[in-house]
């Protein structure tokens, strides 16, 4: 047989391998097209990359690993968090505990074993950390345990600079991140970590904007991130200028990275700063504490174009406007920023921001300061994509937590469970959220808890809603706190049905 031949038979039963896939773009001779409805079907695998918590040898690391259930999966599958070095095959892993938690993070332990493993879908599986060794970490679940996967760090340190309650989601690997809200003021050390979990090394750009435009950096392009590694970068390293209101650009220019910013006061406490939600003409940021002392609003278009912003306040009774901050002005490729003070006085709220004309892509990001004189602590929020189907936020305690819930277009009914580690039962219950309005709802706790819980918000009806829970942990009197926003945890995925299509074969 002749080798066109042979060619000519691989590469047919190569297309009739795909022609699936091929139908779904082909429109037949009706000019209809033969893609049926698609079906919404559980993610496979999910990469997740958690930020070395931190710098200082006071500091005491949580990271919680849960997967709410999900219909539709199958009975397999793995969820596993490991340092750089495990997962490029070079180190070591963590030290199995007695008290049903899978691991120390902190610890060398046995060669190749996880820091943390789950071993079951909707229970929370921890592991502890301490002082300032802890790398950066890099997870996969694949499986049942990749529909909604979720892990939080959460850090305690006693005293020094950021001292009080940091908490972060750990992140799905990306190409691009906005961080409104960072700084290079005297009082601040900013830090971006970029952590690359693939084989292959990352460039990254970073790219400094404050308030008359971009900051003059002399190492911020084509910063390499080793293949399986983390990589903290000192803003002030990047450029002189001292400012107060930065925002942050991430890009990557090959590769992925995750990438998170970690702002350390050195009076006011500090927190992660998640990246905003991308940019857009109308932002909701979730969940502001109704005891924040102060709150400062920074925003930024990376455009070339100005916003000008309608700035409202949804609160317990309604949508309402904070005095003297009816709108915000955002010149383009500036950083703009406005202190609405105690603009909460007791009750829970969340900022909406809209357009009062054309819309223009903005991103944004809240500073929060709770407590007083020499006990102040910080926290942020930064704009977030709604709840959509299903959003979980983990780490959630007996004492401290509170779950904040913004319906601010339309009313909306949502669905929360409580899910436990230990003896924990989970529970659930079902709220209404009127228009205009942001809630602290009074959340179900698993029976029998020992340990942690999950919270797991759904959408039943309506319209959008956006929520974020703040967990408070007090010590020595000084107020911890650090909010965490709850975006739609991508679980699902529209897949298509297909009809074999022979026909994307002719000429």
């Amino acid at each position: 047989m002749k080798r066109t031949t042979l060619s000519l038979i691989a590469g047919t039963g190569a297309l009739a391998a795909v022609t699936g896939f091929a139908a779904l773009t082909t429109p037949d001779a009706s000019g209809t097209d033969t893609a049926k409805t698609a079906a919404e079907l559980p993610v496979e695998r999910t990469s997740l990359v958690c930020p070395a918590p931190s710098s200082s040898d006071l500091a005491e690391t949580t990271y919680t690993s849960f997967t709410p259930v999900t219909k539709g999966t199958g009975s397999g599958g793995k969820a596993r968090l490991r340092s750089a070095a495990q997962a490029s095959g070079t180190g070591a892993g963590g030290k199995d505990k007695a008290d049903g938690r899978t691991g120390e993070a902190g610890a060398a332990g046995k060669a190749g074993k996880p820091v943390l493993e789950a071993e079951k879908v909707g229970a929370p599986v921890t592991a502890d950390a301490s002082g300032a060794a802890s790398p950066a970490l890099i997870g996969t679940a694949d499986g049942k345990f990749a529909p909604g996967w979720t892990v939080q760090e959460t850090t305690r340190v006693a005293a020094g600079s950021g001292r009080g309650l940091q908490g972060v989601n750990c992140v799905e690997p990306d190409t691009e991140f906005w961080f409104p809200g960072a700084s290079t003021a005297a009082d601040r050390t900013d830090y971006v970590h970029l952590t690359n979990p693939d084989d292959s090394a990352a460039v990254v750009d970073i790219e400094l904007y404050g308030k008359d435009g971009a900051l003059e950096t002399t190492v911020g392009e084509g910063i390499t991130v080793q293949p399986h590694s983390g990589e903290p970068v000192l803003l002030s390293t990047l450029t002189g200028e001292k400012q107060d209101n930065v925002t942050v650009h991430v890009s990557v220019r090959s590769g992925r990275v995750g990438a998170s910013v970690q702002a350390l006061d050195d009076k006011l406490g500090g927190d992660w700063l998640a990246a905003s939600a991308d940019p857009a003409g109308s932002l909701v940021l979730p969940g502001i504490p109704k005891d924040a002392k102060a709150v400062r609003l920074v925003a930024f278009t990376p455009g070339d174009a100005d916003a000008d912003l309608k700035v409202r306040l949804a609160s317990p009774s309604g949508a309402i406007t904070p005095a003297g901050h009816e709108t915000l002005h955002v010149k383009a490729g500036m950083t703009s920023a406005v202190d609405l003070g105690d603009v909460m006085r007791g009750e829970a709220g969340s900022l909406v921001l809209t357009p009062t004309d054309r819309s223009v892509p903005v991103v944004a990001a809240l500073r929060v300061v709770r407590g007083s004189g020499a006990k102040q602590e910080t926290a942020f929020i930064p704009a977030s994509r709604p709840v959509g189907a299903r959003a979980t936020v983990v780490d959630n305690r007996a004492k401290g937590t509170t779950l904040s819930v913004a319906a601010p277009f339309r009313s909306a009914r949502i669905k929360v469970t409580a899910s436990g580690g230990g003896a924990g039962t989970a529970t659930s219950k079902t709220y209404t959220i009127k228009s205009g309005t942001t809630q602290d709802l009074d959340v179900p706790v698993p029976g029998g808890l020992k340990g942690t819980y999950a919270l797991t918000v759904e959408t039943v009806s309506g319209g959008p809603v956006y929520a974020a829970r703040t967990l408070a942990v007090s010590a020595e009197g000084v107020p911890g706190f650090t909010v965490q926003t709850l975006p739609d945890d991508r679980g699902m995925v529209a897949v298509p049905e297909a009809d074999e299509d022979l026909s994307v074969l002719q000429e």
